[in-house]
């Protein structure tokens, strides 16, 4: 493999590693909010990019808004879902597991019934062009989905510590019912871990639309990969969403660009030998047992 291939490789690798970290991102804020893994997250991406691609491609709405307006969309679509899931807050872990199961069979199922099972083809923004620097042909779309995403940790880590409801979220996390003694609502910091999960699914899912066909297979495609960051990095730590992410997109590209036919494989195979290593994951787990 020659120098201009591995920084090919690697830009690749980044740029659906920022993807599968922004996912990871999503399942870890819901799980350290409320110690539940939403099986229902991979399915808002799908969502979220389907969202995206009617409102660019049908409503005509420039590539950035009709992100920011599907992950609005997304969100609320979170907020929902948790009012759904709060009676059994407390009670019963496995029927929110089981519920959010159903949740992403039933987001699965609109998606045929209102865009089709064929799926839509998304097109890269025409003023990004692909570049070289030196040998290396670059495309910028991945460096776009890596600064979005860098862009999305920053703001989220910025709500966390700076924002008075962003450290009341991290309070109710951390003991949710000494929080409740300090006067947080717990259940509306729990409904806002939804939100943001699935805003931030709904930016990954836009972002990677162009890159794959949208389609109401794309959310466990993606999504599950998303998981595996997740768990890669210690699920509930918002620093082992990012670095799981960022890894297994550089696995799975150096195992695409050596032995396409296997690459999952290969990515999956690489991440049950670390978690036989170290099953908590690189950042070990910063929840709480909820159960």
């Amino acid at each position: 493999m020659t120098l201009t291939t591995v920084l090919q490789t690697i830009i690749g690798g980044l740029g659906m590693g920022s993807v599968y970290g922004m996912v990871a991102i999503g399942f870890s804020i819901v799980y350290r909010a409320m110690g539940l893994v939403n099986f229902g997250h991979t399915d808002v991406l799908m969502i979220g990019a389907y969202f995206m691609a009617t409102l660019l491609l049908t409503a005509k709405l420039p590539f950035v808004l009709a992100i920011l307006l599907s992950a609005v969309a997304t969100g609320v679509l979170g907020l929902l879902f948790e009012r759904v899931l709060r009676p059994l807050e407390g009670k019963d872990l496995n029927l929110m597991l089981i519920g959010t199961i159903g949740f992403g069979i039933l987001l699965e199922a609109v998606a045929i019934l209102v865009w089709g099972s064929v799926g839509t083809a998304v097109p890269i923004p025409p003023s990004i062009h692909p570049f070289r620097v030196g040998s290396v042909v670059i495309l910028p779309y991945y460096l776009v989905i890596m600064a979005v995403g860098a862009l999305c940790v920053a703001l989220l880590h910025l709500f966390m510590t700076r924002v008075k409801l962003g450290i009341a979220m991290q309070a109710a996390a951390m003991d949710p019912p000494i929080a409740r003694a300090m006067g947080v609502n717990v259940a509306r910091c729990n409904a806002l871990a939804f939100a943001l999960g699935s805003a931030i699914a709904a930016v990954a899912g836009g972002l990677v639309g162009p890159l794959l066909y949208v389609s109401p297979a794309m959310g466990a495609s993606v999504g599950i990969k998303g998981f595996a960051a997740a768990i890669l990095g210690g699920l509930g730590s918002m620093p082992g969403a990012i670095v799981g992410g960022l890894l297994f997109g550089l696995i799975e590209s150096f195992a695409a660009s050596r032995f396409s036919a296997y690459t999952d494989v290969i990515a999956f195979a690489v991440f049950t030998v670390v978690m036989l290593v170290r099953p908590t994951g690189i950042f070990g787990e910063q929840t709480v047992d909820r159960a």
